[in-house]
């Protein structure tokens, strides 16, 4: 059983992404630039955000990050929108999600100009995702693929089972793995809340995404040996062992899970800094697919 140490392979990704940068400094090329909307006060996405302006540091890109308290009009939201798209400056932007209930989050992301959507939830991106054309992956997925491939998982012809349909992660992710490419060429299973037999289907799984946002749901009994295990899910759950009071938690049972993998990730240090990674990658793309 190995550990798939998703934090080790983005840190390699930041190091390729920090020579091209040094490379565009020496030609007098633009940096890259990525901002950040933040809205309220989550702990949650406020680390989130944070690690991303962290990596730009690291890497080398200019950062900029808006935060706007949780009482923030729609349409103030909106105008922010706007001007970063008409911002020359700035090559990528996202709007952390989730957002407080009195906003629109579809209307928020459709207000995205699709050449800085980084983050990949517009549907023009999604659009040009399922017809192979170029534009920007969802992040998480493709830092999932660019795991997948960095680590040399043999993906054509193999049964993969994804537990969750969400349109960050399940949905984009089922569409990229049965797609004709490296990684891909899988045959798909995409369970959800209404799937019946749902362990029997799992137990099939030569490749697990669980992606669900339960703690533990996938369970020992539910992975066939020998199976590809890639956790997904980041819950907080109280734990006063700790110095913060709380620890992350995966989709699935960790400890019992993993004897019976050839592969797993872990939670935290496994798909989460890969997110990240892909979206510094999809910032760097924004500006080549503009010719900077």
């Amino acid at each position: 059983m190995e550990i798939i140490d998703g934090k080790a392979i983005s840190k390699e990704i930041k190091e390729e992404l920090k020579i091209a940068v040094q490379e565009r400094k020496v030609k007098g090329k633009k940096i890259p630039h990525l901002a950040a909307v933040l809205v309220g006060a989550d702990s949650a996405s406020m680390t989130y955000v944070q690690n991303k302006v962290k990596a730009c540091e690291e890497i080398g890109f200019e950062s900029t990050l808006i935060h706007y308290d949780d009482s923030v009009a729609e349409d103030v939201l909106l105008a922010k929108v706007e001007a970063l798209n008409t911002d020359r400056s700035i090559d990528g932007f996202i709007v952390q999600l989730p957002l407080p209930k009195h906003i629109d989050e579809l209307k928020v992301t459709q207000a995205i100009d699709p050449l800085k959507d980084i983050d990949g939830f517009h549907p023009r991106n999604l659009g040009n995702m399922v017809v192979h054309l170029p534009g920007f992956l969802p992040a998480t997925p493709a830092g999932i693929l660019e795991l997948i491939r960095r680590k040399n998982i043999v993906t054509e012809g193999k049964n993969c089972v994804i537990i969750g349909r969400s349109n960050i992660v399940g949905m984009p992710l089922s569409i990229m793995l049965g797609r004709n490419a490296n990684p891909g060429n899988c045959t798909v299973t995409l369970a959800h809340s209404k799937t019946n037999n749902l362990s029997a289907i799992v137990r099939q799984a030569d490749i697990l995404i669980a992606a669900v946002g339960q703690p533990g749901f996938v369970t020992a009994d539910m992975v066939k040996e020998g199976a590809v295990v890639i956790d997904v899910g980041t819950t907080r759950i109280e734990d006063p062992k700790t110095a913060k009071g709380w620890r992350l938690a995966g989709d699935v049972d960790f400890e019992k899970v993993a004897p019976k993998c050839t592969m797993i990730t872990p939670v935290p240090g496994g798909v989460g800094p890969m997110t990240i990674a892909s979206l510094m990658m999809n910032t760097l793309k924004a500006m080549e697919l503009k010719g900077k």
